[in-house]
């Protein structure tokens, strides 16, 4: 198992929340925020590799994982609350401007904390997830069950308990496998009468990328703070549609890049391939630098090196490390 080795842990008040963070290094502020299922492990290695280059990262555990705390409601999930978490680690911190690097809904985040205050933002950096433009007739969950069906993994996630009792009829050391070592190419859609997590295989072989002792760590951190706070943030979707109507339309105005695997879920059948290649992307995103990789959906871990290097050439454009 790969250590990080000489990473602070410590607890923060943010936003009316304890948040718990990793950090390391010093020099100009790099946040990197994880997705679904992970918390701040799943960056070990670009935090080591970062810290090394001259930056100070810092990578929390979002709201609902890991060491910080998990709000019961759905209504504690939207972007908003998700954005005002990290202002708060920004001012915390001191610190006018920091580099916002995100993964699935860490990426959501860092999009949506560059939409509300490119001030604070000098570059964000997403992975997997581009900026989505929203919907002006049709509420998410609604138009993901239209185009998939209820079998989706998102419109499964919606009714309070309902995974968090299908997910229970496994250890987390399964869980953990079949969420993270997902190696379908198309939508998770389950069929009918299934859950998505009877419906996902688990691999009896790890790929190299991670080993059962790195797997135990999400284990174990799972089974102390559970699922609820993760799927919550599902379960807020179609609240952060009605909370965006202001924002319909609107750009990300500060430098972006993009960095996608070939083999993400929904990347070749999804529409997404055809939209980052297209008009209503770049604009959207003018300032935009498209990566496309060799790889799946937790890209950070499984091409740890290519993706600590394209970051790394991101961040060194607009800043003289320490």
């Amino acid at each position: 198992m790969m250590m990080v080795g000489e990473v602070n842990h410590q607890r923060i008040k943010t936003n009316g929340i304890w948040m718990h963070i990793a950090e390391k290094g010093t020099g100009p502020l790099v946040l990197l925020l994880h997705g679904f299922p992970e918390f701040w492990f799943s960056w070990r290695h670009q935090i080591t590799h970062l810290a090394d280059h001259g930056y100070h990262v810092v990578a929390p555990d979002l709201r609902g994982y890991g060491d910080t705390d998990s709000p019961l409601s759905p209504s504690s999930y939207t972007v908003f609350h998700i954005v005002g978490d990290l202002i708060g680690l920004l001012d915390h911190f001191g610190q006018q401007q920091a580099f916002v690097v995100g993964i699935d809904w860490g990426a959501v985040a860092a999009w949506h904390l560059s939409l509300f205050r490119p001030d604070r933002v000098k570059g964000v950096v997403s992975l997997c997830v581009p900026f989505a433009p929203r919907s002006p007739n049709i509420k998410t969950v609604q138009s993901f069950t239209q185009m998939f069906g209820d079998g989706f993994y998102i419109s499964q996630f919606q009714e309070a308990g309902k995974a968090e009792k299908a997910f229970a009829r496994y250890d987390y050391q399964t869980v953990m496998k079949k969420l993270l070592l997902i190696n379908k190419t198309d939508q998770l859609i389950a069929p009918p009468g299934m859950e998505i997590i009877d419906y996902l295989e688990t691999p009896s072989l790890l790929p190299p990328w991670i080993t059962e002792e790195e797997l135990q760590v999400y284990a174990d951190k799972f089974m102390e703070s559970g699922f609820t706070g993760p799927l919550n943030y599902y379960r807020a979707m179609d609240l952060n549609w009605e909370l965006l109507a202001p924002w319909q339309g609107s750009k990300i105005t500060v430098p972006a890049k993009l960095i996608v695997g070939d083999k993400d879920i929904g990347y070749d059948c999804g529409g997404t391939k055809e939209y980052i290649k297209g008009n209503v992307f770049k604009s959207l995103v003018p300032d935009i630098d498209v990566v496309i990789l060799d790889g799946h959906h937790f890209i950070q871990q499984e091409k740890a090196q290519q993706v600590s290097d394209e970051i790394l050439s991101f961040l060194s454009k607009f800043s003289e490390p320490k």
